[in-house]
């Protein structure tokens, strides 16, 4: 694929989005801070791909190097986004233009994260890590969601072993405290204490 792509050749180009759409659609939408603007980071995701194609060099996989690029994307337009708040008005609920997230979303098929985790555990993590520091947040998605080896990770963050491992210790400590919180001292949403270690299931895969 990697030589078709990089001769132009446009029915390699098809198989790569096909291929790769969903995974760097549902990577980038963990990471922003908007999820609104996933499509917008995603596009601009596979842009840089077919515009750099050519200098990529085989020293890790294509999935590396395209996770590496959507990563430093969500990165970037987290960081601009920070700079320069937007004031908006909601859409009446009634609106019929009105979309939800999940309205944005197409069906990204079961993960080992799905398959661990019911849909309320599932949203209060989720919730959980949209509240955690980017590069924590970054490291445990890509390790306990995305199911990456820890030499893939950091290939991706451009980062040693050794700082790999300790930010998806600290990020799942944090994530483990964050999930404490919601369930400590009363049920959240009719979940008890006994079902927090349903939820430090997903971290332990």
């Amino acid at each position: 694929m990697v030589a078709a792509l990089q001769e132009g050749e446009e029915s390699a180009y098809e198989a790569l989005i096909v291929l790769y759409q969903q995974p760097v659609y549902n990577l980038v939408f963990r990471l922003m801070n908007e999820p609104a603007d996933t499509s917008d980071v995603v596009q601009e995701v596979f842009l840089k791909v077919f515009r750099n194609i050519h200098s990529f060099r085989s020293n890790s996989s294509l999935k590396t190097w395209m996770y590496r690029i959507a990563v430093n994307e969500a990165h970037n337009h987290r960081r601009w986004f920070s700079r320069h708040q937007r004031q908006e008005v909601a859409l009446n609920a009634n609106d019929d233009t009105a979309q939800s997230y999940e309205d944005r979303l197409t069906d990204p098929g079961r993960s080992p994260y799905d398959l661990a985790s019911g849909g309320e555990i599932r949203a209060m993590v989720e919730e959980a890590l949209a509240q955690m520091s980017p590069k924590f947040r970054t490291a445990v998605v890509l390790r306990d969601i995305e199911d990456l080896s820890y030499e893939e990770i950091a290939a991706i963050l451009d980062i040693s072993l050794g700082t790999v491992k300790s930010r998806i210790v600290r990020g799942r400590e944090a994530l483990r405290k964050l999930l404490e919180a919601r369930l400590e001292p009363e049920p959240v949403f009719g979940v008890s204490t006994s079902r927090l270690g349903e939820m430090h299931g997903v971290l332990d895969q």
